[in-house]
């Protein structure tokens, strides 16, 4: 199996394009990595290709990957693109990618419900793009020789359907990891997670990779820099300073951490905390960053 991280950011990217943070500053002078919005793509044969979430950035992780380029005047290696949620930053690049082009859409029927509501979408033309809605639990092939199987993960509704009350650990349709497998390997994609239950570490167990939510390191660090209001729990993630204990002890080869928000002090390669992540045994997701198992 081949995973490339296309973007490793949260939604905003680094720099977010109205943050004057540290790090976004950080990232405009180039004195850390920059970071496009939160995208996976994945292959069983290195030529037929699934990209996990469609981000606003689409467009150009395309263009950076050379394993996903054009083979032919409308050829493409692109056979499918699977949603996790329906967040604006995992939807939003399926305007980009209606340009006449062929590939099978997956995901849940409560993402594809949200879809279905904003008519912007039918520009992504259902006779080119079919709509398959994946029961959770259920495993399908998203290119050949290259199986997912959706589950549950503790998570909210996105942003545009919240109501006046937000349930924040929601296990059901619309937040959802993959499991995915390809020649005797086994890789789980979870970018939002709320919580970590014991089955949900049960099932985690014994994977050959890990590609886990690193949106904030603390939980209430975009409240202490002035960056918003919510805590991680209350957006549906879980911090990273919680995650590394609670994962410490569980059996999986290589672990890395995704969909990181410009606040987090993990998108600087020079941090304390990017050197306590990697001596817990974790990597921090870069743009670009391969994965061959």
């Amino acid at each position: 199996m081949r995973i490339i991280l296309l973007g490793a950011a949260a939604g905003g990217g680094l720099p977010q394009w109205n943050c004057g943070c540290v790090n976004c500053n950080a990232a405009r002078a180039g004195r850390i990595p920059s970071m496009s919005q939160s995208s996976v793509a994945v292959s069983a044969d290195g030529e037929n290709w699934a990209v996990l979430n469609a981000s606003p950035d689409i467009r150009y992780q395309l263009a950076a990957t050379p394993a996903l380029h054009p083979v032919g005047p409308r050829q493409m290696p692109l056979r499918s693109v699977l949603l996790t949620n329906g967040d604006i930053d995992h939807v939003a690049g399926l305007l980009t990618l209606r340009e006449s082009q062929p590939f099978a859409l997956y995901a849940t029927a409560a993402i594809h419900e949200a879809l279905a509501d904003n008519p912007m979408l039918a520009a992504v033309r259902s006779d080119l793009v079919p709509r398959h809605v994946v029961a959770l639990d259920q495993t399908i092939q998203l290119a050949p020789g290259l199986s997912a199987t959706l589950f549950a993960v503790p998570g909210k509704v996105p942003l545009y359907q919240e109501g006046e009350v937000v349930e924040t650990g929601l296990v059901g349709e619309t937040t959802v990891g993959v499991e995915l497998s390809a020649n005797g390997r086994r890789a789980l994609y979870i970018p939002g997670c709320a919580d970590m239950p014991d089955w949900l570490k049960d099932r985690i167990s014994g994977a050959d990779a890990l590609l886990f939510d690193g949106t904030l390191w603390d939980d209430d660090e975009m409240i202490r820099m002035g960056l918003g209001q919510k805590t991680g729990r209350r957006m549906g993630h879980m911090p990273v300073r919680e995650t590394l204990d609670v994962l410490a002890d569980i059996d999986v080869e290589r672990r890395v951490l995704v969909h990181m928000n410009n606040s987090n002090p993990l998108t600087d390669p020079e941090s304390a905390e990017a050197e306590l992540a990697g001596a817990r045994g974790w990597h921090v997701g870069r743009d670009g960053m391969e994965i061959e198992l």
